[in-house]
């Protein structure tokens, strides 16, 4: 049991060591360099120290430049290499006035003396020139199907220098066709239709350069109704042999070296690709070169085959190339995909006749030269980051594309250039390649010079014989490189010795059963052990004979070796006085196991290790075993007791008094001020249940956690209530509410009824009658008669109104 124990334990210092060991070294990677050239390639943490003897304190030469300041190199003899940035050509961005007076990039050439694995980072403007050339060369599917579209792109040629005069001065229109090869299955090879394959027809033919780029626009009209359509059998066209040919033959197509060069492929059909001229015999593959005759006809097209999709995209891109694919909608999916593949390219719907070809080239221009794509050539093994706020002005975000771009706007980029190693070869430590913004022929070049050796490398620096290497070997950078079969700090050993048995056998610790050579821990070194850093750290190395000793493995107590109370030896803690254990983090006294109180660990526990055990069968726990989450309080627990011993009450009876509550006593009186002033004393009180009067009792803990009660022996009672004069109360202040509110309601009642009673009295007195002006008043009419008239004087009479 003990011996897989020990066993465990070995184990884990081992683990342990190897975890620290593996640590430093990602933290501190310089140390595995073993000359100048190499710490430097590895960081631009890392230095190089060439003081004379600097390694006979155990340190490493290759080491953070922050250390060394620590460690006691001097500053004049660190290495420690920067780069250097220097301009070659830097011309200010501007506009187009005339021509090759655009400048869209700057810098435009540079040089960086580059570190290894140390960016250099640069300062990329680019502008979208006003009057910038473009050359527009339009090639032309002029098989059978596109006569509607030739006869209407020669009515349109004005319209489209019109257009693109409105973007720029500096405008050039050429014109190519193109059908397929003139060989089986292609075209018909039948004599007469090599003459004539459709009425009206030309001979067929695979491109034709019809008209060189030229600032004539009045050209472009005569020379595209000037060409005729011709014939071919298949559905695809030889549109890949045109493009290169185009994009190739520079001088006979006429492309500036500096100008946006766009070429405007039109077709309604599909393209042969590099293998499909196996079908015709033809087995050669295209060279990408140009091989136009006088005429401005394709040479070569019966010899070699198709382009590949990669043959073209690349010479696109070298030759700084936009292609814009002016295709028929079905043909549109098809060349949409093609331009995944080909950089800066795009494809466009166009009309069943070419009707819509000006709005085509205005709107992809726009679209074109709305968007600035950086990106690199020659850069293999090179890392170079893009970083730009493009036109808002914010954050700097890692990107090389900026869209939303009008005529005059200027970009920002932020260039980080890096080199991850060194040429072994002298001469591969010089390297070009480029930055430029894709459809553009301009570009920054930069040249890198990589520092791969220091400047005491050198060999002027060398020392060949020192004395400082026993003349065995050449001194630099303050170390020595020993001849050969030599060894040692300063060459002192025989390398032809190094493997005898009698040397290494005094390197072996002979009380160790495994005759490892210097315990495994360091290299035998003319009879005697070298021992290694422990965790790549010369600070830190092996001891010992044999290196069998490590002061760094002993046990850690809060991250510190041997808790900071002692010092490691070989393995093992030696504590200072007052301290015990395996990382000395134990203190001998007990004082942090005393409680307030006085009680050592309250009473319930053992003190170890400065820290206190509390017994498992009590609910105590905490440092000192005070804290008790689910014990009830001292007040709670001793309420029983004050009421049976003070007042012969509660759940306790006599004999359970007597015998449980032994350490209650009585006094006359609790003074509460008094409780208050000492900190032993703490006042409890309860209501008894029987007569709900208040009981008052005190207790303080004594010896071995047990507590002294003090009750008063008199209670306080509320005093009693006189329920009769509390109801008579209540009823006689209902009945006198409500008298006084039933005179308020007559007192109410009565002034107001005065008020209308007056009201209408002076309304009756205000009151006239008018008789005079009413239109429904009449008189009254009285009759008389006399009864001593006869009837005949009645009628003789009449009757007098009044």
């Amino acid at each position: 049991m003990w011996k897989l124990k020990g066993a465990v334990v070995v184990l884990l210092v081992v683990v342990y060591i190897t975890h620290g060991q593996v640590s430093e070294q990602v933290s501190n990677p310089c140390v595995v360099a073993k000359s100048c050239g190499e710490c430097i390639a590895i960081s631009p943490k890392c230095g190089w120290c060439a003081d004379t003897g600097y390694d006979n304190t155990y340190k490493d030469r290759c080491d953070l430049l922050t250390n060394f300041k620590e460690e006691g190199c001097s500053a004049a003899n660190i290495s420690n290499p920067q780069n250097k940035l220097t301009f070659l050509k830097d011309d200010p961005v501007q506009d187009g006035q005339r021509v090759g007076d655009a400048v869209q990039i700057q810098p435009q050439s540079i040089n960086i003396k580059i570190r290894p694995n140390t960016p250099e980072t640069l300062t990329l403007t680019f502008r979208l020139a006003e009057n910038y050339p473009v050359d527009l060369y339009y090639l032309m599917d002029l098989s059978n199907s596109m006569k509607d579209d030739k006869d209407n792109l020669a009515s349109l040629g004005n319209k489209i220098a019109a257009e693109m005069s409105n973007i720029t001065k500096n405008f050039r229109l050429g014109f190519g066709s193109f059908v397929d090869k003139v060989v089986m299955p292609y075209v018909s090879t039948v004599p007469s239709k090599l003459q004539e394959p459709c009425l009206g027809c030309e001979p067929p033919y695979s491109f034709k350069n019809q008209l060189r780029l030229d600032t004539n626009t009045d050209l472009f009209e005569e020379y595209v109704k000037k060409a005729r359509v011709s014939g071919n059998l298949d559905a695809p066209e030889g549109g890949f042999d045109a493009i290169m040919q185009a994009v190739q033959c520079k001088d006979q197509i006429g492309w500036r070296s500096q100008s946006r060069k766009m070429l405007l492929f039109s077709t309604d059909a599909g393209f042969h690709f590099a293998g499909d001229g196996k079908l015709g015999g033809i087995v050669k593959p295209n060279d990408g070169d140009c091989h136009l005759d006088p005429a401005g006809r394709y040479s070569e097209a019966e010899n070699q085959d198709y382009p590949s999709v990669s043959q073209i995209s690349t010479k696109i891109r070298e030759n700084s190339v936009n292609v814009i694919f002016a295709v028929t909608e079905d043909q549109l999916p098809v060349y949409n995909k093609l331009s995944q593949y080909i950089e800066g390219s795009e494809a466009t719907k166009l009309a069943a006749d070419s009707s819509n070809i000006v709005t085509v080239i205005k709107n992809n221009y726009q679209r074109i030269t709305s968007k600035v794509e950086m990106n690199t050539q020659f850069a293999e093994n090179i890392t170079v980051k893009f970083k730009s706020s493009c036109k808002s002005g914010g954050e700097m975000q890692e990107t090389k594309v900026c869209e939303g771009l009008s005529i005059g706007d200027s970009v920002t980029f932020e260039v980080s250039v890096m080199v991850t190693d060194c040429p072994t070869e002298p001469s591969k430590r010089s390297r070009t390649f480029s930055i430029y913004p894709i459809g553009l022929s301009e570009s920054l070049d930069i040249s890198l010079d990589l520092i791969c050796e220091c400047d005491c490398e050198k060999p002027e620096k060398e020392i060949a014989n020192s004395d400082q290497c026993n003349k065995m070997g050449t001194f630099e950078c303050g170390q020595c490189t020993c001849d050969k079969d030599r060894y040692g700090n300063k060459c002192e050993c025989d390398g032809t010795q190094s493997t005898s048995e009698e040397s290494l056998a005094k390197c072996r610790n002979p009380n160790s059963t495994s005759q490892v050579v210097c315990s495994g821990r360091g290299e035998c070194v003319c009879g005697g052990c070298d021992c290694k850093p422990r965790r790549a750290h010369s600070t830190q190395k092996y001891s010992g004979m044999y290196c069998n000793c490590d002061d760094y493995a002993c046990s850690y107590h809060d991250n510190q070796l041997c808790g900071g109370n002692g010092r490691c030896e070989c393995g093992t803690c030696k504590c200072n006085p007052g301290f015990t254990g395996d990382a000395c983090n134990c203190p001998t006294s007990d004082d942090t196991c005393i409680t307030a109180k006085g009680l050592l660990c309250n009473g319930v526990g053992e003190c170890e290790c400065g820290v206190c055990k509390c017994n498992a069968t009590t609910d105590y726990k905490g440092p000192t075993c005070e804290e008790c989450p689910t014990c009830p309080g001292k007040c709670e627990e001793n309420k029983h007791c004050a009421l049976c011993m003070g007042f012969q009450t509660g759940k306790y009876g006599s004999d359970e008094c007597k015998q449980k509550c032994q350490h209650v006593t009585l006094v006359d009186e609790i003074d509460e001020e008094e409780v208050k002033k000492r900190e032993d004393l703490h006042l409890c009180q309860f209501n008894d249940d029987e007569d709900d009067c208040r009981y008052f009792f005190t207790y303080k803990y004594v010896e071995n956690n047990d507590v002294e009660v003090e009750v008063q022996k008199t209670k306080v009672c509320p005093e009693s209530v006189n329920i009769l004069a509390i109801v008579l109360g209540t009823i006689g202040g209902i009945v006198f509410a409500g008298l006084v509110f039933l005179v308020i309601w007559k007192i109410w009642t009565t002034i107001h009824d005065r008020r209308e009673f007056a009201k209408f009295e002076k309304e009756t007195q205000n009151a006239k009658w008018d008789t005079e002006g009413n239109p429904l008043y009449n008189p009254a009419t009285s009759t008389f008669v006399n009864p001593a008239f006869d009837e005949a004087d009645r009628a003789a009479q009449k009757p007098q109104q009044y």
